[in-house]
């Protein structure tokens, strides 16, 4: 194989590395046993109009599956709080509508990444490119660490202006914005989120100093 073609492989995995990892993190939040551990941490903001943890657990629970299920809105539309009345509204619907749809598409591009990585991992070992392979991973670990500074940076200035960014890149207008008295925000108030994104920065970032200082290239060049 040219060594021009190793090294555009290589970089193809690099640049796969931070959303390989984010996405990795972030599923993992993606289960019902997060928000069990999440809602029972000392310090959460209790709700102000009456839910009590379990009562977050009961109805956060279906809106985090309908996320990763392959159920309509209606899967949300249907609960129904002891008080007769719909636990959602029609703009709280729409959104998390649009919050499916961003993340069933993010999850196939990660699922089509990792499929890449795992297809570029056996080719490299059978055509003994492994170390040009492996170094894309450590120059990814490098370049995860990066972004993680750059946003960790953004975030401890003005977690709300990094906030506000992060959900410009994928929704329009102020359709992701809600009442206090909103189920979504009592649900999933701001510390909620502040410490999703710690979890899922922890995370890369530990994996990314795996890659780093775990995988030691035979030959310097190689991270040119």
């Amino acid at each position: 194989m040219p060594p021009i073609l190793k090294s555009v492989l290589s970089w193809v995995v690099t640049l796969f590395v931070p959303l390989t990892l984010l996405m990795l993190g972030a599923r993992l939040l993606l289960t019902p046993v997060f928000l069990e551990v999440e809602y029972r941490l000392p310090g959460f903001p209790v709700d102000t109009y009456g839910f009590t943890t379990e009562d977050r657990i009961r109805w956060g629970t279906p809106s985090l599956v309908y996320l990763v299920n392959d159920q309509g809105i209606n899967y949300l539309a249907q609960l129904i709080g002891d008080d007769g009345a719909p636990i959602y509204n029609a703009r709280e619907l729409s959104h998390m509508h649009d919050v499916k749809d961003v993340l069933q598409t993010l999850l196939k591009i990660w699922y089509g990444a990792l499929a890449i990585l795992v297809v570029l991992a056996i080719w490299a070992r059978r055509a003994g490119w492994l170390e040009y392979y492996n170094a894309g991973w450590r120059r990814g670990g490098f370049l995860m660490t990066g972004i993680l500074v750059a946003f960790g940076i953004f975030a401890a200035t003005s977690f709300w202006d990094f906030f506000s960014w992060f959900h410009s890149l994928f929704f329009t207008g102020d359709t992701w914005q809600f009442a206090y008295s909103d189920t979504l925000i009592r649900l999933f108030p701001m510390r909620f989120w502040e410490d999703c994104f710690i979890y899922i920065g922890a995370f890369s970032l530990i994996v990314a100093l795996v890659l780093i200082f775990g995988l030691k290239p035979k030959a310097q060049q190689l991270l040119k």
